[in-house]
């Protein structure tokens, strides 16, 4: 499968983000996170989080447009999904 990539729809910090994940590995998405310069602070349990002005150029190189939902679902498929730990 690969590099997926959510719509701009979540909001944080003034400006609307997207989130890119593996549906295959982590190292999978590390290594593609650093081959676009995604900063590693970008990193969130299971996707980086980028700004919406990165959609494309993620799409670009090869990130497949999914909806959020199956994103997730995609996640969950493949055992890579990590939940928010309860505080």
């Amino acid at each position: 499968m690969g590099i997926l990539i959510d719509p701009p729809n979540a909001a944080g910090h003034g400006r609307l983000w997207s989130h890119v994940a593996s549906d295959t590995s982590f190292d999978e998405l590390h290594a593609f996170a650093r081959l676009l310069g995604i900063p590693e602070r970008g990193f969130d349990r299971d996707h980086y989080d980028v700004p919406s002005e990165w959609y494309d150029d993620v799409v670009a190189a090869g990130a497949a447009p999914v909806s959020s939902r199956e994103l997730v679902a995609r996640l969950v498929a493949a055992g890579l999904r990590r939940r928010k730990r309860p505080r």
